[in-house]
């Protein structure tokens, strides 16, 4: 039976995880998330620790409740996570490798450290380490996806393979239908990223939501495709212009992929968005904002209306209950 150890520590009302989702992650939507008893999350590898400064104040005005801050490895981030732990965040997540080396300082700053991963041997090498929680996560995930396994299969494997350690499930969970299963599978929370898209404090592109809420789990697409700034990454994403363009050019790889190298949008400093870059649309992006990276899991059906996060959180939490 897996341990709540860290759950218990963070007093969480529910066990629902808003998982990093980029840059759409806003301060009012992880502060949303944990007011209302789960844990937001903030994606803090591509901030600045200047940015980060001010994204951390921000947090404090918002909640006093615990949130997490995640890490994708392969990136400088060391600084980074310095200023995290400075400012007393709770959740220090790391993605995409082994972030061992890391948990020293997370540890020593009395944080709680967390190992999202795509396979059982990931998973075990993690609880090797000393990892607090173990994120799982399966291939239906949007986003960019660690493994090869499915939710289903990968979440009862990991969760035997590090017993007493308790594991978060993730990947195609967006409703309380999904939490419960999770639950089943030994689970005991989810890590939620696609249902949360349609969250009215997301910082997203109200046309990227707007495909969100029309979609189904046909209309994504596993692929490598927006590999600008994060190169030989997988990644699942709905379908759009540039994902068909490419589907009818027969696939081909960089640099002769159609449009490649041209700006396809702009933030809201005025810098250019090329085709085929790893970033998602926020609310400021102008320009062919469709053409762009819209990350979303195959469980996107599931997500049909604009709600704020409480009542997400509330809605996915009822799976834990119905589980029990």
């Amino acid at each position: 039976m897996a341990s709540l150890g860290p759950l218990t520590a963070l007093d969480l009302a529910s066990p629902v995880f808003q998982a990093p989702i980029g840059g759409i992650a806003s301060p009012e939507l992880a502060a949303a998330v944990s007011n209302a008893g789960g844990l937001g999350h903030l994606a803090c590898t591509w901030r600045t620790p200047r940015q980060l400064r001010a994204l951390f104040t921000t947090m404090a005005e918002l909640t006093r409740k615990p949130y997490g801050a995640n890490f994708v490895l392969g990136f400088p981030i060391e600084d980074r996570l310095d200023v995290a732990l400075t400012y007393g965040v709770r959740v220090v997540s790391f993605f995409w490798g082994d972030g061992r080396r890391f948990l020293p300082r997370v540890k020593a700053a009395g944080a709680i450290a967390v190992q999202i991963v795509g396979s059982i041997a990931e998973a075990k090498e993690a609880a090797d380490a000393g990892f607090d929680l173990i994120v799982a996560q399966g291939r239906e995930a949007g986003g960019h996806v660690r493994g090869q396994l499915g939710t289903m299969t990968l979440v009862p494997q990991v969760v035997d393979a590090v017993t007493p350690l308790p594991v978060l499930a993730g990947g195609g969970i967006v409703d309380w239908r999904g939490a419960a299963a999770a639950h089943a599978l030994g689970a005991v929370g989810v890590w939620v990223g696609t249902r949360f898209l349609a969250a009215t404090e997301a910082d997203i592109h109200k046309r990227y939501q707007e495909q969100v809420l029309i979609s189904d789990g046909d209309d994504t697409l596993y692929s490598e495709l927006f590999d600008v700034g994060w190169p030989r990454a997988p990644l699942r994403t709905l379908k759009n212009s540039t994902t068909k363009n490419w589907i009818a050019a027969g696939r081909p790889t960089a640099p002769n992929r159609p449009g490649e190298g041209e700006s396809i949008a702009r933030r809201s400093d005025g810098s250019p968005i090329a085709r085929y870059f790893f970033s998602a649309p926020t609310r400021n992006v102008t320009g062919d904002v469709e053409a762009m990276a819209l990350y979303a899991g195959e469980g996107v059906g599931l997500a049909r209306i604009r709600q704020d996060a409480a009542t997400i959180v509330s809605e996915l939490a009822k799976g834990f209950v119905a589980g029990s």
